[in-house]
């Protein structure tokens, strides 16, 4: 991970559209405001052909490639705030999202570990942004030399903004959608009861499942401090309560691997009732990862094998 994000990027020039100000305005406000409705540069890259595809589009002008993960939290709201700052340079950056989780080969061939991540491509040329969460004036300083550099090499960027998604959405059944209302405003008790409803009316409604599993998630770890976190599972590395933590910190940074890993090793080394608490969590985050995840189908043998 980059100290500095924007020090991988070259010094400025001139003839570039001024960020400051919305970097600002998101500063003040968190997040910068954007009104529904408005054009939007963000495309998401669903396959190889889609990684490649944006790659040459970079001969035009800037692409900023997101990395996230669907379960991360924070590398969610990073790609928020990352198609707010682009769509205000009206199309002279496109960013090009990709959730990691489902197209892993593009976080390998940016030598990404983890996520949230953003990697500007230039003419074909990778250039490293960050590796880590930052301020939204650290993200407006970055974008800001970003496309400087592409009027220096004589970029014009001139992207068409994505009209894919105008067509009208399918709204969410009514228990879903109080749930992310809720979830939206952190009341992770209102979204909890919205899914574990949608649950008791249809006991094979999955994504309510889901979503159950993610709300509990993110309710644990809303007053977990990293730091605290990870000197509590040194100094007590069969503390079983610490190692969840960490584990839920794990995902939610996108270091899934890690998260399941600890859990699995530690398994063995608890007596019954310890190790049916881990299951049940790894089962939990098996859940909010997504079955068909190859690391979880890793994980779920490595849980079975430490079963019996």
């Amino acid at each position: 991970m980059t100290e500095n994000p924007a020090e991988n990027i070259p010094a400025s020039v001139r003839n570039a559209p001024d960020l400051s100000a919305l970097a600002s305005q998101a500063n003040a406000q968190q997040s910068p405001e954007q009104t529904a409705g408005e054009p939007t540069w963000r495309f998401e890259v669903e396959s190889t052909e889609d990684f490649q595809k944006y790659v040459q589009m970079s001969s035009q002008g800037a692409v900023i490639f997101a990395l996230y993960a669907g379960h991360s939290p924070a590398s969610l709201g990073t790609v928020d705030h990352l198609e707010k700052f682009i769509n205000s340079a009206g199309g002279n950056m496109l960013l090009a999202s990709v959730d990691i989780t489902k197209l892993p080969e593009v976080a390998q061939a940016f030598q990404v570990q983890g996520v949230p991540a953003a990697i500007a491509v230039l003419a074909g040329q990778p250039a490293p942004m960050f590796n880590s969460q930052v301020t939204p004036q650290q993200m407006g300083d970055v974008l800001q030399q970003v496309l400087q550099i592409a009027a220096q090499q004589q970029l014009p960027g001139g992207f068409a903004p994505n009209t894919a998604g105008e067509a009208e959405e399918k709204p969410l059944p009514p228990l879903h959608q109080e749930a992310l209302d809720a979830i939206d405003r952190g009341d992770y008790d209102a979204a909890r009861a919205a899914y574990t409803k949608a649950l008791n009316e249809n006991p094979g409604d999955h994504d309510a499942k889901i979503g159950l599993a993610q709300v509990g998630l993110l309710d644990r770890v809303k007053d977990l401090k990293l730091d605290d976190a990870r000197a509590a599972a040194a100094s007590n590395p069969t503390d079983v309560q610490a190692a969840l933590n960490i584990a839920d910190l794990d995902i939610t940074g996108g270091h899934v691997e890690d998260a399941f890993n600890r859990l699995i090793r530690l398994f063995p080394q608890v007596d019954s009732d310890q190790q049916n608490v881990i299951r049940e969590r790894l089962l939990e985050l098996f859940e909010v990862v997504g079955a068909a995840d190859p690391r979880v189908k890793k994980a779920r043998s490595a849980l079975m094998m430490a079963l019996f």
